[in-house]
C-alpha cells in the first residue's frame, strides 16, 4: 500500500478516477446527466503530451468502452483498477453502499478481466472507492497480488462548484513524488478540466514534473 513514490527527482503522478455506481447508470438512462466521461481533461493531456494513469470501475468502462480504448492507445496513459461498482469497502465511506466481504476479491478481479481485453500500458494498481479500506479489505485483496494506491494529495474536485480551490489543492501539497488524485468523471466532477490547465502550468512553475504512476514509484 503506497501514498506516495520516493521524495527524490521531480516527478509526480497525476491519477484520474472513473468511477460508476448503480445510480450514476440511472442518472445517464433517465437523462438527468449527460456524461461522466470528461473528455476535454483526455483533449488537454494528449494536446500536451502529459502522462497519466487512470483508475477504472469496471462499470465505467462497460458504459465507455470507446474512451476506454481511447486511453489505453495512448502510450503515455496507464491503466489501473477502482473496482467494479464502486462499492465501499468498509462501513461508513461517504455514503457508498457496502460491499459484502465474501465479495470483495472477486470484484477486483473482475474489474482486470473487464479492463484486460482493452490492451495498452496495463497495471496491477488498485484504488479502494473513498480511500476506504482495513485490514480485512486488505487480506481479501492480498491473493490479487496488486499494489494499493492511495495518495498524498486529494484535489477536492468531486462535486467542486469552482475551479480555483482545486488548483491550490494540488499546488499547495505537490511535492517530488507525489501522487495526485483527480476525476474524469465529468458530471460530479465538473470543474477538473478548467483547473486542469492551471495545476499544469503550477507544476511546471515549481520545477514539478507529471509522470506515470509506475515511473513515480520506481523513481524512474
Amino acid at each position: 500500500m503506497v501514498d506516495h513514490g520516493p521524495r527524490v527527482g521531480n516527478r509526480v503522478a497525476l491519477t484520474f478516477d472513473a468511477d460508476m455506481t448503480d445510480g450514476m447508470l440511472h442518472s445517464l438512462r433517465s437523462g438527468r446527466v449527460r456524461s461522466y466521461a470528461n473528455l476535454r481533461i483526455l483533449d488537454l493531456l494528449e494536446r500536451e503530451q502529459v502522462p497519466a494513469t487512470f483508475f477504472l470501475t469496471g462499470k465505467w468502462v462497460q458504459r465507455y468502452p470507446e474512451v476506454t480504448r481511447r486511453i489505453a492507445g495512448n502510450p503515455r496513459f496507464e491503466l489501473a483498477n477502482h473496482t467494479y461498482g464502486h462499492l465501499a469497502f468498509t462501513g461508513d465511506c461517504y455514503g457508498l453502499p457496502r460491499l459484502p466481504a465474501r465479495g470483495m476479491t472477486e470484484d477486483v478481479a473482475k474489474t482486470f478481466r473487464v479492463i484486460e481485453p482493452f490492451g495498452g500500458r496495463q497495471t496491477r494498481y488498485f484504488r479502494f472507492p473513498g480511500l476506504c479500506h482495513d485490514k480485512a479489505a486488505l487480506d481479501a485483496l492480498a491473493p490479487l497480488g496488486l499494489t494499493v494506491v492511495d495518495g498524498d494529495v486529494v484535489s477536492g474536485d468531486p462535486f467542486a462548484e469552482a475551479w480555483q480551490p482545486l488548483v491550490r489543492a494540488v499546488l499547495d501539497k505537490a511535492r517530488p513524488g507525489s501522487i495526485v488524485i483527480m476525476h474524469v468523471t465529468e458530471a460530479n466532477a465538473s470543474m477538473t478540466d478548467e483547473a486542469l490547465p492551471h495545476i499544469l502550468a503550477g507544476l511546471r512553475e515549481r520545477g514539478l514534473v507529471p509522470a506515470t504512476l509506475s515511473e513515480v514509484l520506481t523513481g524512474g
